[in-house]
């Protein structure tokens, strides 16, 4: 069975060949040892991609016995740094070199359109960069001791590390994951969502292509409930890395607890406040900035502010302006380069938000933007952006997560008010403040229950922290630090050698 052969014209003129889905296990593609399968449907169309393996326990074992037995043999992790520094480098390359094929086959299985810069190949590329240059710089402690024995504290990469990715981003959260466990020394069993499997498929191969000894990055597809289950379950895999819903980040430290206690990183739903101060002036900038934020992948991110905060006597006229953006916004397919608001990712996906609108109204929200799917030819899965106001705190959309372009606008009397109704949700994942009061504004800041506060929200002019910058969610958004240094830490055990020569 051909998985490599692709036809790589992104334009539309050939469409970028589907690879068959299938385990990747010690640099090699092989069956799955399952015979229920799933379909991978284009959410722009409603038309059949693939045939997706659900995935066995199997399938599992031979994934995680070939990494462990790569970690064993400590090719990979005993390489010298610069080694591999240049071998990530070059999977960095690799992966900017396809980033045009990788974007292209987010943007078929699950809907990402070709045109967001955010979270694209690009930007995974940079990551892996970044990874590649943090080897050399992940350093130990001296401790001083007596003049008969020396105290030192190691870091040592934790082993097998199984990394569950969820599939709004593909190619970036599989990066995400993998960089900063090869960067430790780990080996990686990658499972992707069942939802989006074509560019993982793609960058296990760029890593063998790189230089990654064969076993060091495995690949594992198929259903949470199987996969998932597994991986978590194994008394071989060290580590679980894991983005997703909070609900299964829960199974995830469950099977840690169940079996042998491994490592868990959990990044998982949010519930982010836009909060927006009455001394604001430029309400057009703020609105641009909010609309961005909840029509992007179609609101399916987990950082989205997907609540809007608004001091009451700029409410009505921020409001608005935010609803006359929203009128605008036109829906196409996600392959289209002139697409900025594509399909969400299922039909199952787009009822889940579908009801969740029913609930706002029933709890007692005015619905004035949207509320509904857009009817059209190719059977493709498209919403309308959806805003509420006059939202009650305890309606289910001003407090769950809804994965999809819904805002629920809520008045606040000063910032006291601002701070509670923003900790009136169990996430905490990000926050959003604007207001030309840096006092106000850092009050805020500093009792906000968030991950990541953005103060004065704008786009950023320049890099701000790059990659560089670490995080560790509040709550029910999980547990765990990912990014930068501290992210590359996570990935390392804390061994302490204690050498005594007198």
């Amino acid at each position: 069975m051909d998985t490599t052969d692709t036809a790589t014209n992104v334009s539309g003129e050939n469409r970028e060949e589907i690879m068959d889905v299938l385990p990747f296990v010690n640099g090699e593609f092989c069956s799955s040892s399952t015979e229920a399968y799933m379909s991978s449907i284009n959410p722009s169309t409603g038309e059949k991609l693939c045939d997706v393996p659900e995935g066995s326990v199997r399938d599992v074992d031979l994934a995680v016995l070939s990494s462990k037995s790569a970690f064993d043999e400590r090719s990979w992790v005993d390489a010298p740094p610069s080694h591999k520094k240049m071998v990530l480098h070059r999977f960095g390359d690799l992966i900017a070199a396809e980033a045009d094929v990788l974007d292209y086959l987010d943007a078929l299985e699950m809907g990402k359109p070709i045109a967001l810069g955010a979270f694209s190949a690009i930007s995974a590329a940079a990551l892996m960069h970044f990874y590649a240059e943090s080897i050399d710089k992940l350093s130990g402690t001296h401790f001083n001791s007596d003049s008969t024995s020396m105290a030192v504290q190691r870091l040592v990469p934790r082993g097998v590390v199984a990394a569950i990715t969820p599939w709004n981003f593909p190619t970036y959260n599989a990066t995400m994951k993998i960089a900063p466990a090869l960067a430790a020394g780990n080996s990686v069993v990658l499972k992707p969502s069942e939802l989006s499997n074509q560019s993982s498929l793609r960058i296990v191969q760029l890593g063998l292509d790189a230089g990654l000894p064969p076993g060091v990055l495995n690949l594992v597809p198929g259903l949470g409930a199987t996969v998932g289950q597994a991986l978590g379950l194994h008394m071989a895999v060290d580590m679980i890395t894991f983005t997703g819903s909070t609900s299964v980040g829960r199974h995830m430290m469950q099977y840690s607890g169940n079996s042998n206690m491994k490592a868990v990183i959990a990044e998982c739903g949010g519930k982010s406040p836009q909060i927006v101060c009455g001394d604001c002036t430029d309400l057009d900038i703020i609105a641009d900035n909010i609309v961005q934020s909840v029509t992007m992948n179609q609101g399916q991110v987990c950082s989205m502010g997907s609540r809007l905060l608004v001091e009451r006597n700029i409410e009505a006229k921020l409001t608005e302006k935010v609803l006359e953006r929203f009128e605008k916004i036109a829906t196409g397919e996600a392959t289209d380069p002139n697409t900025s608001y594509g399909p969400v990712v299922t039909k199952q996906q787009l009822n889940k938000i579908l009801a969740y609108i029913e609930s706002g109204k029933e709890d007692g929200a005015d619905l004035v933007c949207g509320g509904d799917k857009v009817n059209n030819e190719k059977n493709g899965n498209y919403i309308k952006p959806t805003a509420f106001i006059n939202v009650p705190e305890t309606a289910k959309i001003a407090r769950e997560e809804i994965f999809g372009p819904v805002l629920s606008v809520m008045g606040f009397n000063d910032t006291d008010d601002a701070i509670r109704l923003a900790n009136s949700t169990s996430y905490g994942l990000a926050a959003y403040v604007w207001t030309n009061d840096s006092r106000k504004g850092l009050k805020i800041a500093n009792n906000v229950n968030t991950a990541v506060t953005c103060l004065n929200a704008a786009a950023p002019a320049g890099e701000g922290a790059g990659h560089a910058f670490s995080a560790e969610p509040y709550g029910m958004s999980g547990t765990g630090t990912e990014g930068g240094m501290a992210g590359l830490e996570s990935f390392c055990r804390r061994h302490f050698l204690w050498i005594n020569h007198g």
